[in-house]
């Protein structure tokens, strides 16, 4: 005969009573900022933070421009 573990435990808990999660769905405001966390090369930061500087831009404005010019390239 086959034994059969006993389930494993997790740390995570007890999960919320369903009158605390009735209203998680909803969506940030158009004008909050959330952070968005990446790694780029050392190279790649320094270029990019040199050519913001010069054009008098911040790093967020260029970002933002050059994705709009991307979603424009690529139909979307």
């Amino acid at each position: 005969m086959t034994k059969i573990a006993p389930p494993q435990r997790t740390r995570k808990g007890t999960p919320p009573a369903p009158s605390e999660v009735l209203d998680n769905l909803h969506r940030s405001e158009a004008g909050d900022l959330k952070p968005l966390n990446f790694k780029v090369p050392a190279e790649f930061h320094r270029e990019f933070k040199a050519h913001a500087a010069i054009h008098g831009v911040s790093m967020v404005e260029l970002l933002r421009e050059g994705f709009e010019m991307v979603k424009k390239k690529r139909g979307c």
